[in-house]
């Protein structure tokens, strides 16, 4: 099976499983992946997030996401819980599709490491 069939079929699954707990099974796209990711890393689940909340949230994913990959570092927990993170190095120019794949592939690397799918 290629790099690519295997990636795809992580990501079906990781998508199946979350929009089955948290979407009534409509399937949720990458940005609400990368919120509810967010949402995890900052821990505090049982809280109503305004709209500025949610564009942090989705900063923390990103961050997180692609802290392996060294574009980001993890620095401290502010006050209030909120995870913050240091620029490593910048990421590089990237088309809309390769954006999508690395974050994809970062997405699965971080649901294989919480032992979420194999």
């Amino acid at each position: 099976m290629s790099r690519d069939e295997r990636l795809k079929e992580r990501w079906d699954a990781i998508v199946k499983r979350l929009s089955g707990r948290f979407a009534d099974g409509d399937p949720l796209d990458l940005d609400a992946i990368i919120y509810l990711i967010g949402v995890q890393e900052l821990g505090q689940l049982d809280r109503k997030f305004k709209k500025d909340d949610k564009i942090n949230l989705m900063h923390i994913a990103i961050c997180r996401l692609l802290e392996p990959y060294g574009y980001y570092e993890f620095d401290y927990i502010d006050a209030e819980g909120w995870p913050h993170y240091q620029i490593k190095e910048e990421l590089p120019p990237l088309k809309a599709g390769e954006q999508s794949v690395l974050m994809k592939e970062a997405i699965v690397q971080y649901f294989i490491e919480k032992e979420f799918i194999e």
